[in-house]
């Protein structure tokens, strides 16, 4: 599974890096930095990137299952 971020909609509430921090941080800008973006997500750390999905207030990541 993969986890893609429209960096358009995402305000940078850091909800998903409470979530999961060994997938997302926040710069000093208050930028989303996604640490396997574009990549695969390791199969221990999925239920992490679920809930970092799940708890983002603006819908800025989305998960993307392989085919």
């Amino acid at each position: 599974m993969k986890v893609a971020l429209d960096r358009k909609r995402c305000e940078g509430h850091g909800m998903c890096e409470s979530a999961a921090p060994e997938l997302f941080a926040l710069d000093e800008a208050g930028e989303l930095i996604a640490h396997y973006d574009g990549r695969e997500i390791p199969a221990n750390l999925e239920e992490s990137a679920r809930d970092a999905v799940r708890v983002c207030p603006v819908a800025a990541l989305t998960i993307e299952e392989p085919a």
